[in-house]
């Protein structure tokens, strides 16, 4: 084993090991537009509970879920100290929990205000717990086979790269065939991803930590003693809230600010995924060239540039809007690629690759799904406190909408990407040392 965690086996991953490891992506981002974007939307809009009372909500469970985070780590560590088995039988009832709560979040046996606010509270919070530990399993697989800078960025585009195609195919189901459709076929790619990776590359067994005789809850908290990844998280939960923010808002802007159809808001998506989808080889060469954390940064850039204007469109400027969609998505493929890369270098070059993965990726998704909470709790609300009201035609609250979608995430983006220069580019001491 190298400095860097590599191996000869991980340098040479073939393409069918990579797509039987990968293809569990799939579902898992599948699942992830459901719950983060269409659900939102269909409780607002469809069920009739109050915009704020949503966003609410929404906050509640997904915070809660995100301090389930680091203890969902940690169990995957003992997961994978025990044997590949384990993990993927863990993983199968995860699977089987996931696409249960799915369908009761979508299919709601109770009526009335109160009645679906707590269903969507329990279904949400079961669900997207069992989402949680199956990702993180998931992305502690790919951590664990190991490799240098590029090869990293590899196994994470062959995970992301499922995972837009998912993401095309929830979306173009749940706006156009509806949700029966798409929980129908969602099923279906779970049980693929579980079978194609019992084929997948085995990663090495846990070794027995340096840290034989330190206590289990400081081995928790220990990632966030590590300056470096302080830093990295740092720059990971800036440019994470930028991208939640127009996730959470993308449907009521595109229905009431554009007056788009439905099949044109299915083909917006579609536009988007499949852009980010086709920029990942064009991104794994840029990370070739220039290093992780400079193609990192022009990613961001991009994204500023072909994403900031949408602020000014009006209704039926819908053409605009799907070359918006391109360009974003272009960016969006160093979104996929790179910070995900940058955290398995991390922890390999802390030594712990193989010990305690889980807990890094643990507080790493915490941020993720703090990001997605601070979305969509604190968006919502507040739109409806500006007049906003899904459905509404009030020029003001429209233009409202319309800055809260675009310009807030861009200038969020733009922080980012100063940080990320400061902290991890240009800083004294290097955080990675993975730039040229």
């Amino acid at each position: 084993m190298t400095r860097g965690g590599s191996s000869d086996a991980a340098q040479l991953l073939p393409w069918r090991s990579g797509l039987a490891y990968g293809l569990m992506g799939l579902p898992l981002a599948f699942a992830a537009l459901p719950l983060y974007v269409v659900l939102p939307h269909y409780y607002a809009r469809d069920l009739g509970l109050p915009l704020a009372t949503v966003g609410a909500l929404l906050l509640l469970v997904r915070l809660m879920d995100a301090g389930a985070e680091p203890l969902l780590g940690r169990l995957s560590d003992l997961l994978y100290r025990r044997a590949a088995h384990a993990v993927l039988w863990v993983a199968g009832a995860s699977a089987l929990f996931l696409g249960g709560g799915m369908a009761g979040l979508f299919f709601p046996r109770v009526q009335g205000p109160s009645a679906l606010a707590t269903w969507m509270v329990a279904g949400l919070l079961f669900t997207c717990l069992a989402h949680s530990l199956l990702v993180i399993a998931h992305q502690a697989w790919g951590v664990r086979l190991g490799g240098d800078a590029v090869q990293r960025s590899r196994i994470v585009a062959w995970r992301e790269g499922p995972g837009l195609i998912g993401v095309v195919t929830a979306s173009a189901l749940s706006v156009a065939w509806g949700a029966g459709t798409m929980l129908g076929v969602f099923a279906l790619a779970l049980l693929a991803g579980w079978l194609a990776l019992w084929r997948a590359p085995r990663p090495p067994l846990t070794t027995e930590p340096r840290e034989r005789h330190e206590p289990r809850k400081l081995q928790l908290w220990k990632p966030l003693t590590q300056a470096a990844f302080r830093r990295l998280l740092a720059v990971f939960l800036c440019n994470g809230i930028a991208s939640a923010i127009p996730a959470a808002l993308m449907l009521f802007f595109a229905q009431d600010r554009l007056r788009a159809t439905p099949p044109q808001i299915a083909l917006f998506l579609v536009l988007y995924f499949v852009s980010g989808a086709l920029s990942l080889p064009g991104w794994l060469r840029v990370v070739r060239r220039f290093g992780l954390e400079r193609a990192w940064l022009a990613g961001m850039l991009l994204a500023v540039a072909g994403f900031g204007w949408a602020a000014a469109l009006q209704g039926g400027q819908v053409a605009a809007f799907a070359v918006i969609c391109v360009l974003s998505g272009a960016a969006l493929g160093a979104d996929l690629a790179v910070p995900g890369a940058l955290l398995a270098l991390l922890i390999a070059r802390h030594g712990a690759q193989g010990a305690h993965d889980g807990a890094y990726l643990g507080w790493w998704n915490l941020a993720t799904k703090f990001n997605l909470a601070l979305a969509a709790g604190a968006t919502l609300p507040l739109l409806q406190w500006l007049g906003y009201l899904p459905g509404s035609q009030d020029p003001l609250a429209l233009q409202r909408l319309a800055w809260m979608y675009a310009l807030l995430p861009c200038a969020l983006k733009l922080l980012a990407a100063a940080l990320l220069h400061r902290l991890l580019i240009r800083s004294p001491t290097p955080t990675l040392g993975v730039t040229p």
